[in-house]
């Protein structure tokens, strides 16, 4: 009986240990649980220090660079127009293809010119003979007019002599007797006295007007330079004739792309009427930065661009000017800032970027692809 009591009395001694084990575990538990730990801080104090790093590197980075989005590839594009009018008669280029200074891209019909430059070429001969005629009167001129002076000299002489004797009888005719003379010897005598005076008037007139030599020879030398003048007009006209038969033919003034072809084989063109463009292999970016990026920008900053067509596209460049003037104020219609209600805007600013290396040669860039220059600030 006893072995049997003591028996219960352990195992209940057992399950009371247990019960006071299990009950310290659980009020351990949950006082775990009522207590935060250190281990959630730690964790976010490492988070907070890795991001203020990586930040700090970012800033470190990235604070001698300034890029934008609003860039697009440039170049020139040349306008061609015809300078005559007509129909075209050969056609020799298609759209967007390659052509090389010099090479043969339009023939407009060039038959009016033809006629216009033969028709110049005519006046010109004309001109020419003109203005011989008018050396050969020059030096006609040269001797004529001093010899017509020496004439008009000499006759002058004779009209006095002849008005002289004529004086002369008639003095004697009035001197005389009556009854030595005639009347008709005297009426004679009167006649003759004013006929040699009126021709010593004539006379004397032949040599004033004979006596021009220098203005008479100016005068012909004068219609000399006008046929001079004349000719110089028709090799004028000739060459303007000559001028528009050869502006027939369109040829290309750069190597480069056609684009925009607006020419049909037949077509009848007006001059000044755009045929189509071509666009060189120079090309460029044009950065819009913003004003506040342009503080340490200079010319000659290296530049890497992307271009958002070609993404494994490696550009490198250098910043080659910057324009002096915003966008708005260069553009049609510019802000007028001192109207209204004032809002500040910040500016754009075109920046000239030239492309020194990485250009495809079997793959041109387009104008007007957008592009993303990334500008290394020294």
């Amino acid at each position: 009986m006893s072995d049997e009591t003591g028996s219960a009395q352990e195992q209940h001694d057992q399950r009371e240990r247990k019960d006071t084990k299990d009950g310290d575990k659980k009020n351990g538990n949950d006082k775990s649980r009522r207590t935060p730990g250190k281990k959630p801080l730690i964790i976010l104090a490492a988070v907070v220090a890795l991001l203020a790093i990586v930040a700090f590197v970012w800033w470190f980075a990235t604070r001698n660079q300034v890029s934008t989005d609003d860039a697009y590839t440039d170049g020139n594009a040349i306008m061609m127009a015809p300078k005559v009018s007509g129909y075209v008669v050969r056609l020799a280029v298609n759209d967007n293809v390659y052509v090389h200074k010099g090479d043969l891209l339009v023939v407009i019909d060039k038959r009016d010119y033809q006629a216009q430059v033969d028709q110049a070429e005519a006046q010109l001969g004309l001109a020419k003979a003109q203005l011989n005629a008018a050396l050969i009167q020059l030096d006609i001129a040269r001797i004529q007019y001093p010899a017509q002076y020496r004439q008009a000299r000499a006759q002058t002489s004779s009209a006095e002599a002849n008005f002289r004797q004529a004086e002369a009888a008639y003095l004697r005719q009035h001197a005389v007797d009556q009854r030595a003379t005639s009347q008709q010897n005297i009426d004679t005598a009167d006649a003759q006295r004013q006929s040699a005076s009126a021709g010593v008037q004539q006379a004397r007139a032949q040599l004033a007007s004979a006596s021009l030599v220098p203005q008479q020879i100016r005068q012909t030398e004068a219609s000399v330079e006008e046929r001079r003048q004349q000719v110089q007009q028709a090799e004028a006209q000739l060459e303007q004739a000559r001028l528009n038969l050869s502006y027939c033919e369109v040829r290309s003034p750069s190597d480069g792309w056609i684009t925009r072809r607006n020419v049909q084989l037949g077509s009848f063109l007006q001059a000044g009427v755009s045929l189509f463009s071509i666009v060189t292999p120079q090309v460029w970016v044009t950065a819009n930065f913003k004003e506040s990026q342009l503080e340490r920008m200079r010319p000659g900053d290296k530049v890497k661009v992307e271009v958002d067509a070609y993404p494994k596209l490696d550009l490198r460049g250098h910043v080659d000017s910057v324009q002096l003037g915003s966008g708005s104020r260069f553009s049609a219609f510019p802000a007028e800032n001192a109207t209204g209600n004032f809002v500040k805007i910040v500016q754009r600013v075109p920046v000239k970027i030239v492309i020194d290396e990485g250009l495809p040669r079997d793959q041109p860039l387009g104008l007007g692809l957008s592009v993303t220059p990334k500008v290394y600030l020294k």
